[in-house]
């Protein structure tokens, strides 16, 4: 029952912003390295984005990786679009390919 609640958070979350964040800790305090770098290139682009600290809570971190079936945090979606993790972000940045994906 709190796994599904928690799949309808995210199904919410997701399309209630257009970019959404799920990193360790905030954008002023990020708790790691790989969510630092994903708010710096966010932040390069200029667009808003909406961030969920994961470290808060870890039953819902656990769900999060089930529903993306990707492995780790930080992972970005935009337009409720699971793009990634930190790698193929910063991929996608350094190939010129994020400014089309974010906008």
């Amino acid at each position: 029952k709190e796994q599904k609640k928690y799949q309808d958070l995210i199904k919410k979350r997701n399309l209630a912003d257009p970019i959404v964040l799920y990193m360790k800790g905030n954008p002023d305090f990020p708790q790691c390295g790989f969510s630092k770098r994903v708010v710096d290139i966010l932040n390069f682009y200029g667009y808003e984005f909406e961030t969920y600290d994961m470290n808060a809570n870890v039953a819902f971190k656990e769900v999060l990786k089930k529903y993306s079936d990707w492995p780790t945090v930080p992972q970005i979606y935009v337009n409720g679009e699971f793009i990634g993790g930190c790698d193929i972000f910063m991929n996608m940045h350094k190939e010129n390919e994020l400014e089309d994906v974010l906008k």
